[in-house]
C-alpha cells in the first residue's frame, strides 16, 4: 500500500494494542508516524523499531494527552522531525467496567480526562499544524458509547467522544479537516488479556452475539483507520463506523 505516501501521522496511546497496530498500518501505507505514549517507553520504542525494520519512518514521543503542555510538545516535535501533520488518531484511552455503587470520583475524572479531554486537547493542537489541504482526525469511540450495564462512566466518556466527533466535523469542515470515529467491539489486546476478558464467559457471550463469530483483532481496527486517513474516505466526515463484526 502507498496511499499515504508523504503523509505524517500522530497516534496517541500507540505503545501497544490497537494504537500500535494503527501506527504500524499507517506506516505500511506510507506515512511517517509519531508513536505517542504516556508511560511505556520500552513498548513505544519497540513499535518504532518494528516500523523502521520494515523501512518506515517513526519516532516515539512521551506525553499525557490530558495535559495541554504535553500535547503542545508532542506536535512541536512532530513538526520538527517530519515537517508537518496530516493525520491524528486519538487512540489513547482507558476503560473499566464497574457497577454504579463501585464508581469513584477518581475513576470518573480519570476516564473523562483521558478519553474526553485528551481527545479535545490533542485535536486542538493538531489543527494548528494541518496544512492548507486540511487533514484527517480519527477518534476512538466504542460500541459501548450507546450505554451498557456496569459501564456508566466508560460509556459516558465514549458517548462524549461521539458528540465531539459530530460537532468538530461541522466546525472544522470549512478548513478541509475531516473528523470521524471508529467504534470497536471486543478486541483482543494486552488490556483485554490482563483484564480477564479474553477467555471469560463475557467474551463467549459477545462472540455468540457477533455475526462474524469471533473477537476482534487490532489489525481489524487498524485497516479501518488507514481507510479514514486516506483519500478513499475523502467524502466522509462526522461519521461513527462500528467495527464490531456485526455485534450490537
Amino acid at each position: 500500500m502507498s496511499e499515504l505516501n508523504g503523509k505524517v501521522a500522530v497516534v496517541t496511546g500507540a505503545s501497544k494494542g490497537i494504537g500500535a497496530a494503527i501506527a504500524k498500518a499507517l506506516s505500511a501505507a506510507g506515512a511517517a508516524v509519531v508513536v505517542n505514549y504516556s508511560a511505556s517507553k520500552e513498548d513505544a520504542d519497540r513499535v518504532v523499531a518494528d516500523i523502521k525494520a520494515k523501512g518506515g519512518k517513526a519516532i516515539a514521543v512521551k506525553g499525557d494527552v490530558a495535559k495541554a503542555d504535553d500535547m503542545g510538545r508532542l506536535f512541536e516535535e512532530t513538526k520538527k522531525t517530519f515537517g508537518g501533520l496530516d493525520i491524528l488518531v486519538n487512540n489513547a484511552g482507558i476503560y473499566r467496567f464497574a457497577r454504579l455503587e463501585e464508581i469513584t470520583e477518581d475513576e470518573f475524572h480519570q476516564h473523562f480526562n483521558i478519553n474526553v479531554l485528551g481527545t479535545i486537547l490533542a485535536t486542538r493542537e493538531a489543527v494548528k499544524y494541518f496544512g492548507p489541504n486540511g487533514g484527517s482526525v480519527i477518534n476512538m469511540s466504542s460500541i459501548a458509547s450507546a450505554g451498557v450495564p456496569e459501564a456508566a462512566v466508560y460509556s459516558g466518556s465514549k458517548g462524549a467522544v461521539d458528540a465531539i466527533t459530530r460537532g468538530l466535523a461541522e466546525e472544522l469542515g470549512p478548513r478541509k479537516i475531516r473528523v470521524n470515529a471508529i467504534a470497536p467491539g471486543g478486541v483482543e489486546t494486552e488490556g483485554t488479556h490482563s483484564g480477564g476478558i479474553v477467555g471469560s464467559d463475557f467474551e463467549k457471550a459477545m462472540i455468540a452475539r457477533t455475526p462474524l463469530g469471533r473477537f476482534g483483532q487490532p489489525d481489524d481496527i487498524a485497516r479501518i483507520a488507514v481507510f479514514l486517513a486516506s483519500e478513499d474516505s475523502a467524502w466522509l466526515t462526522g461519521e461513527r463506523l462500528a467495527a464490531s463484526g456485526g455485534y450490537r
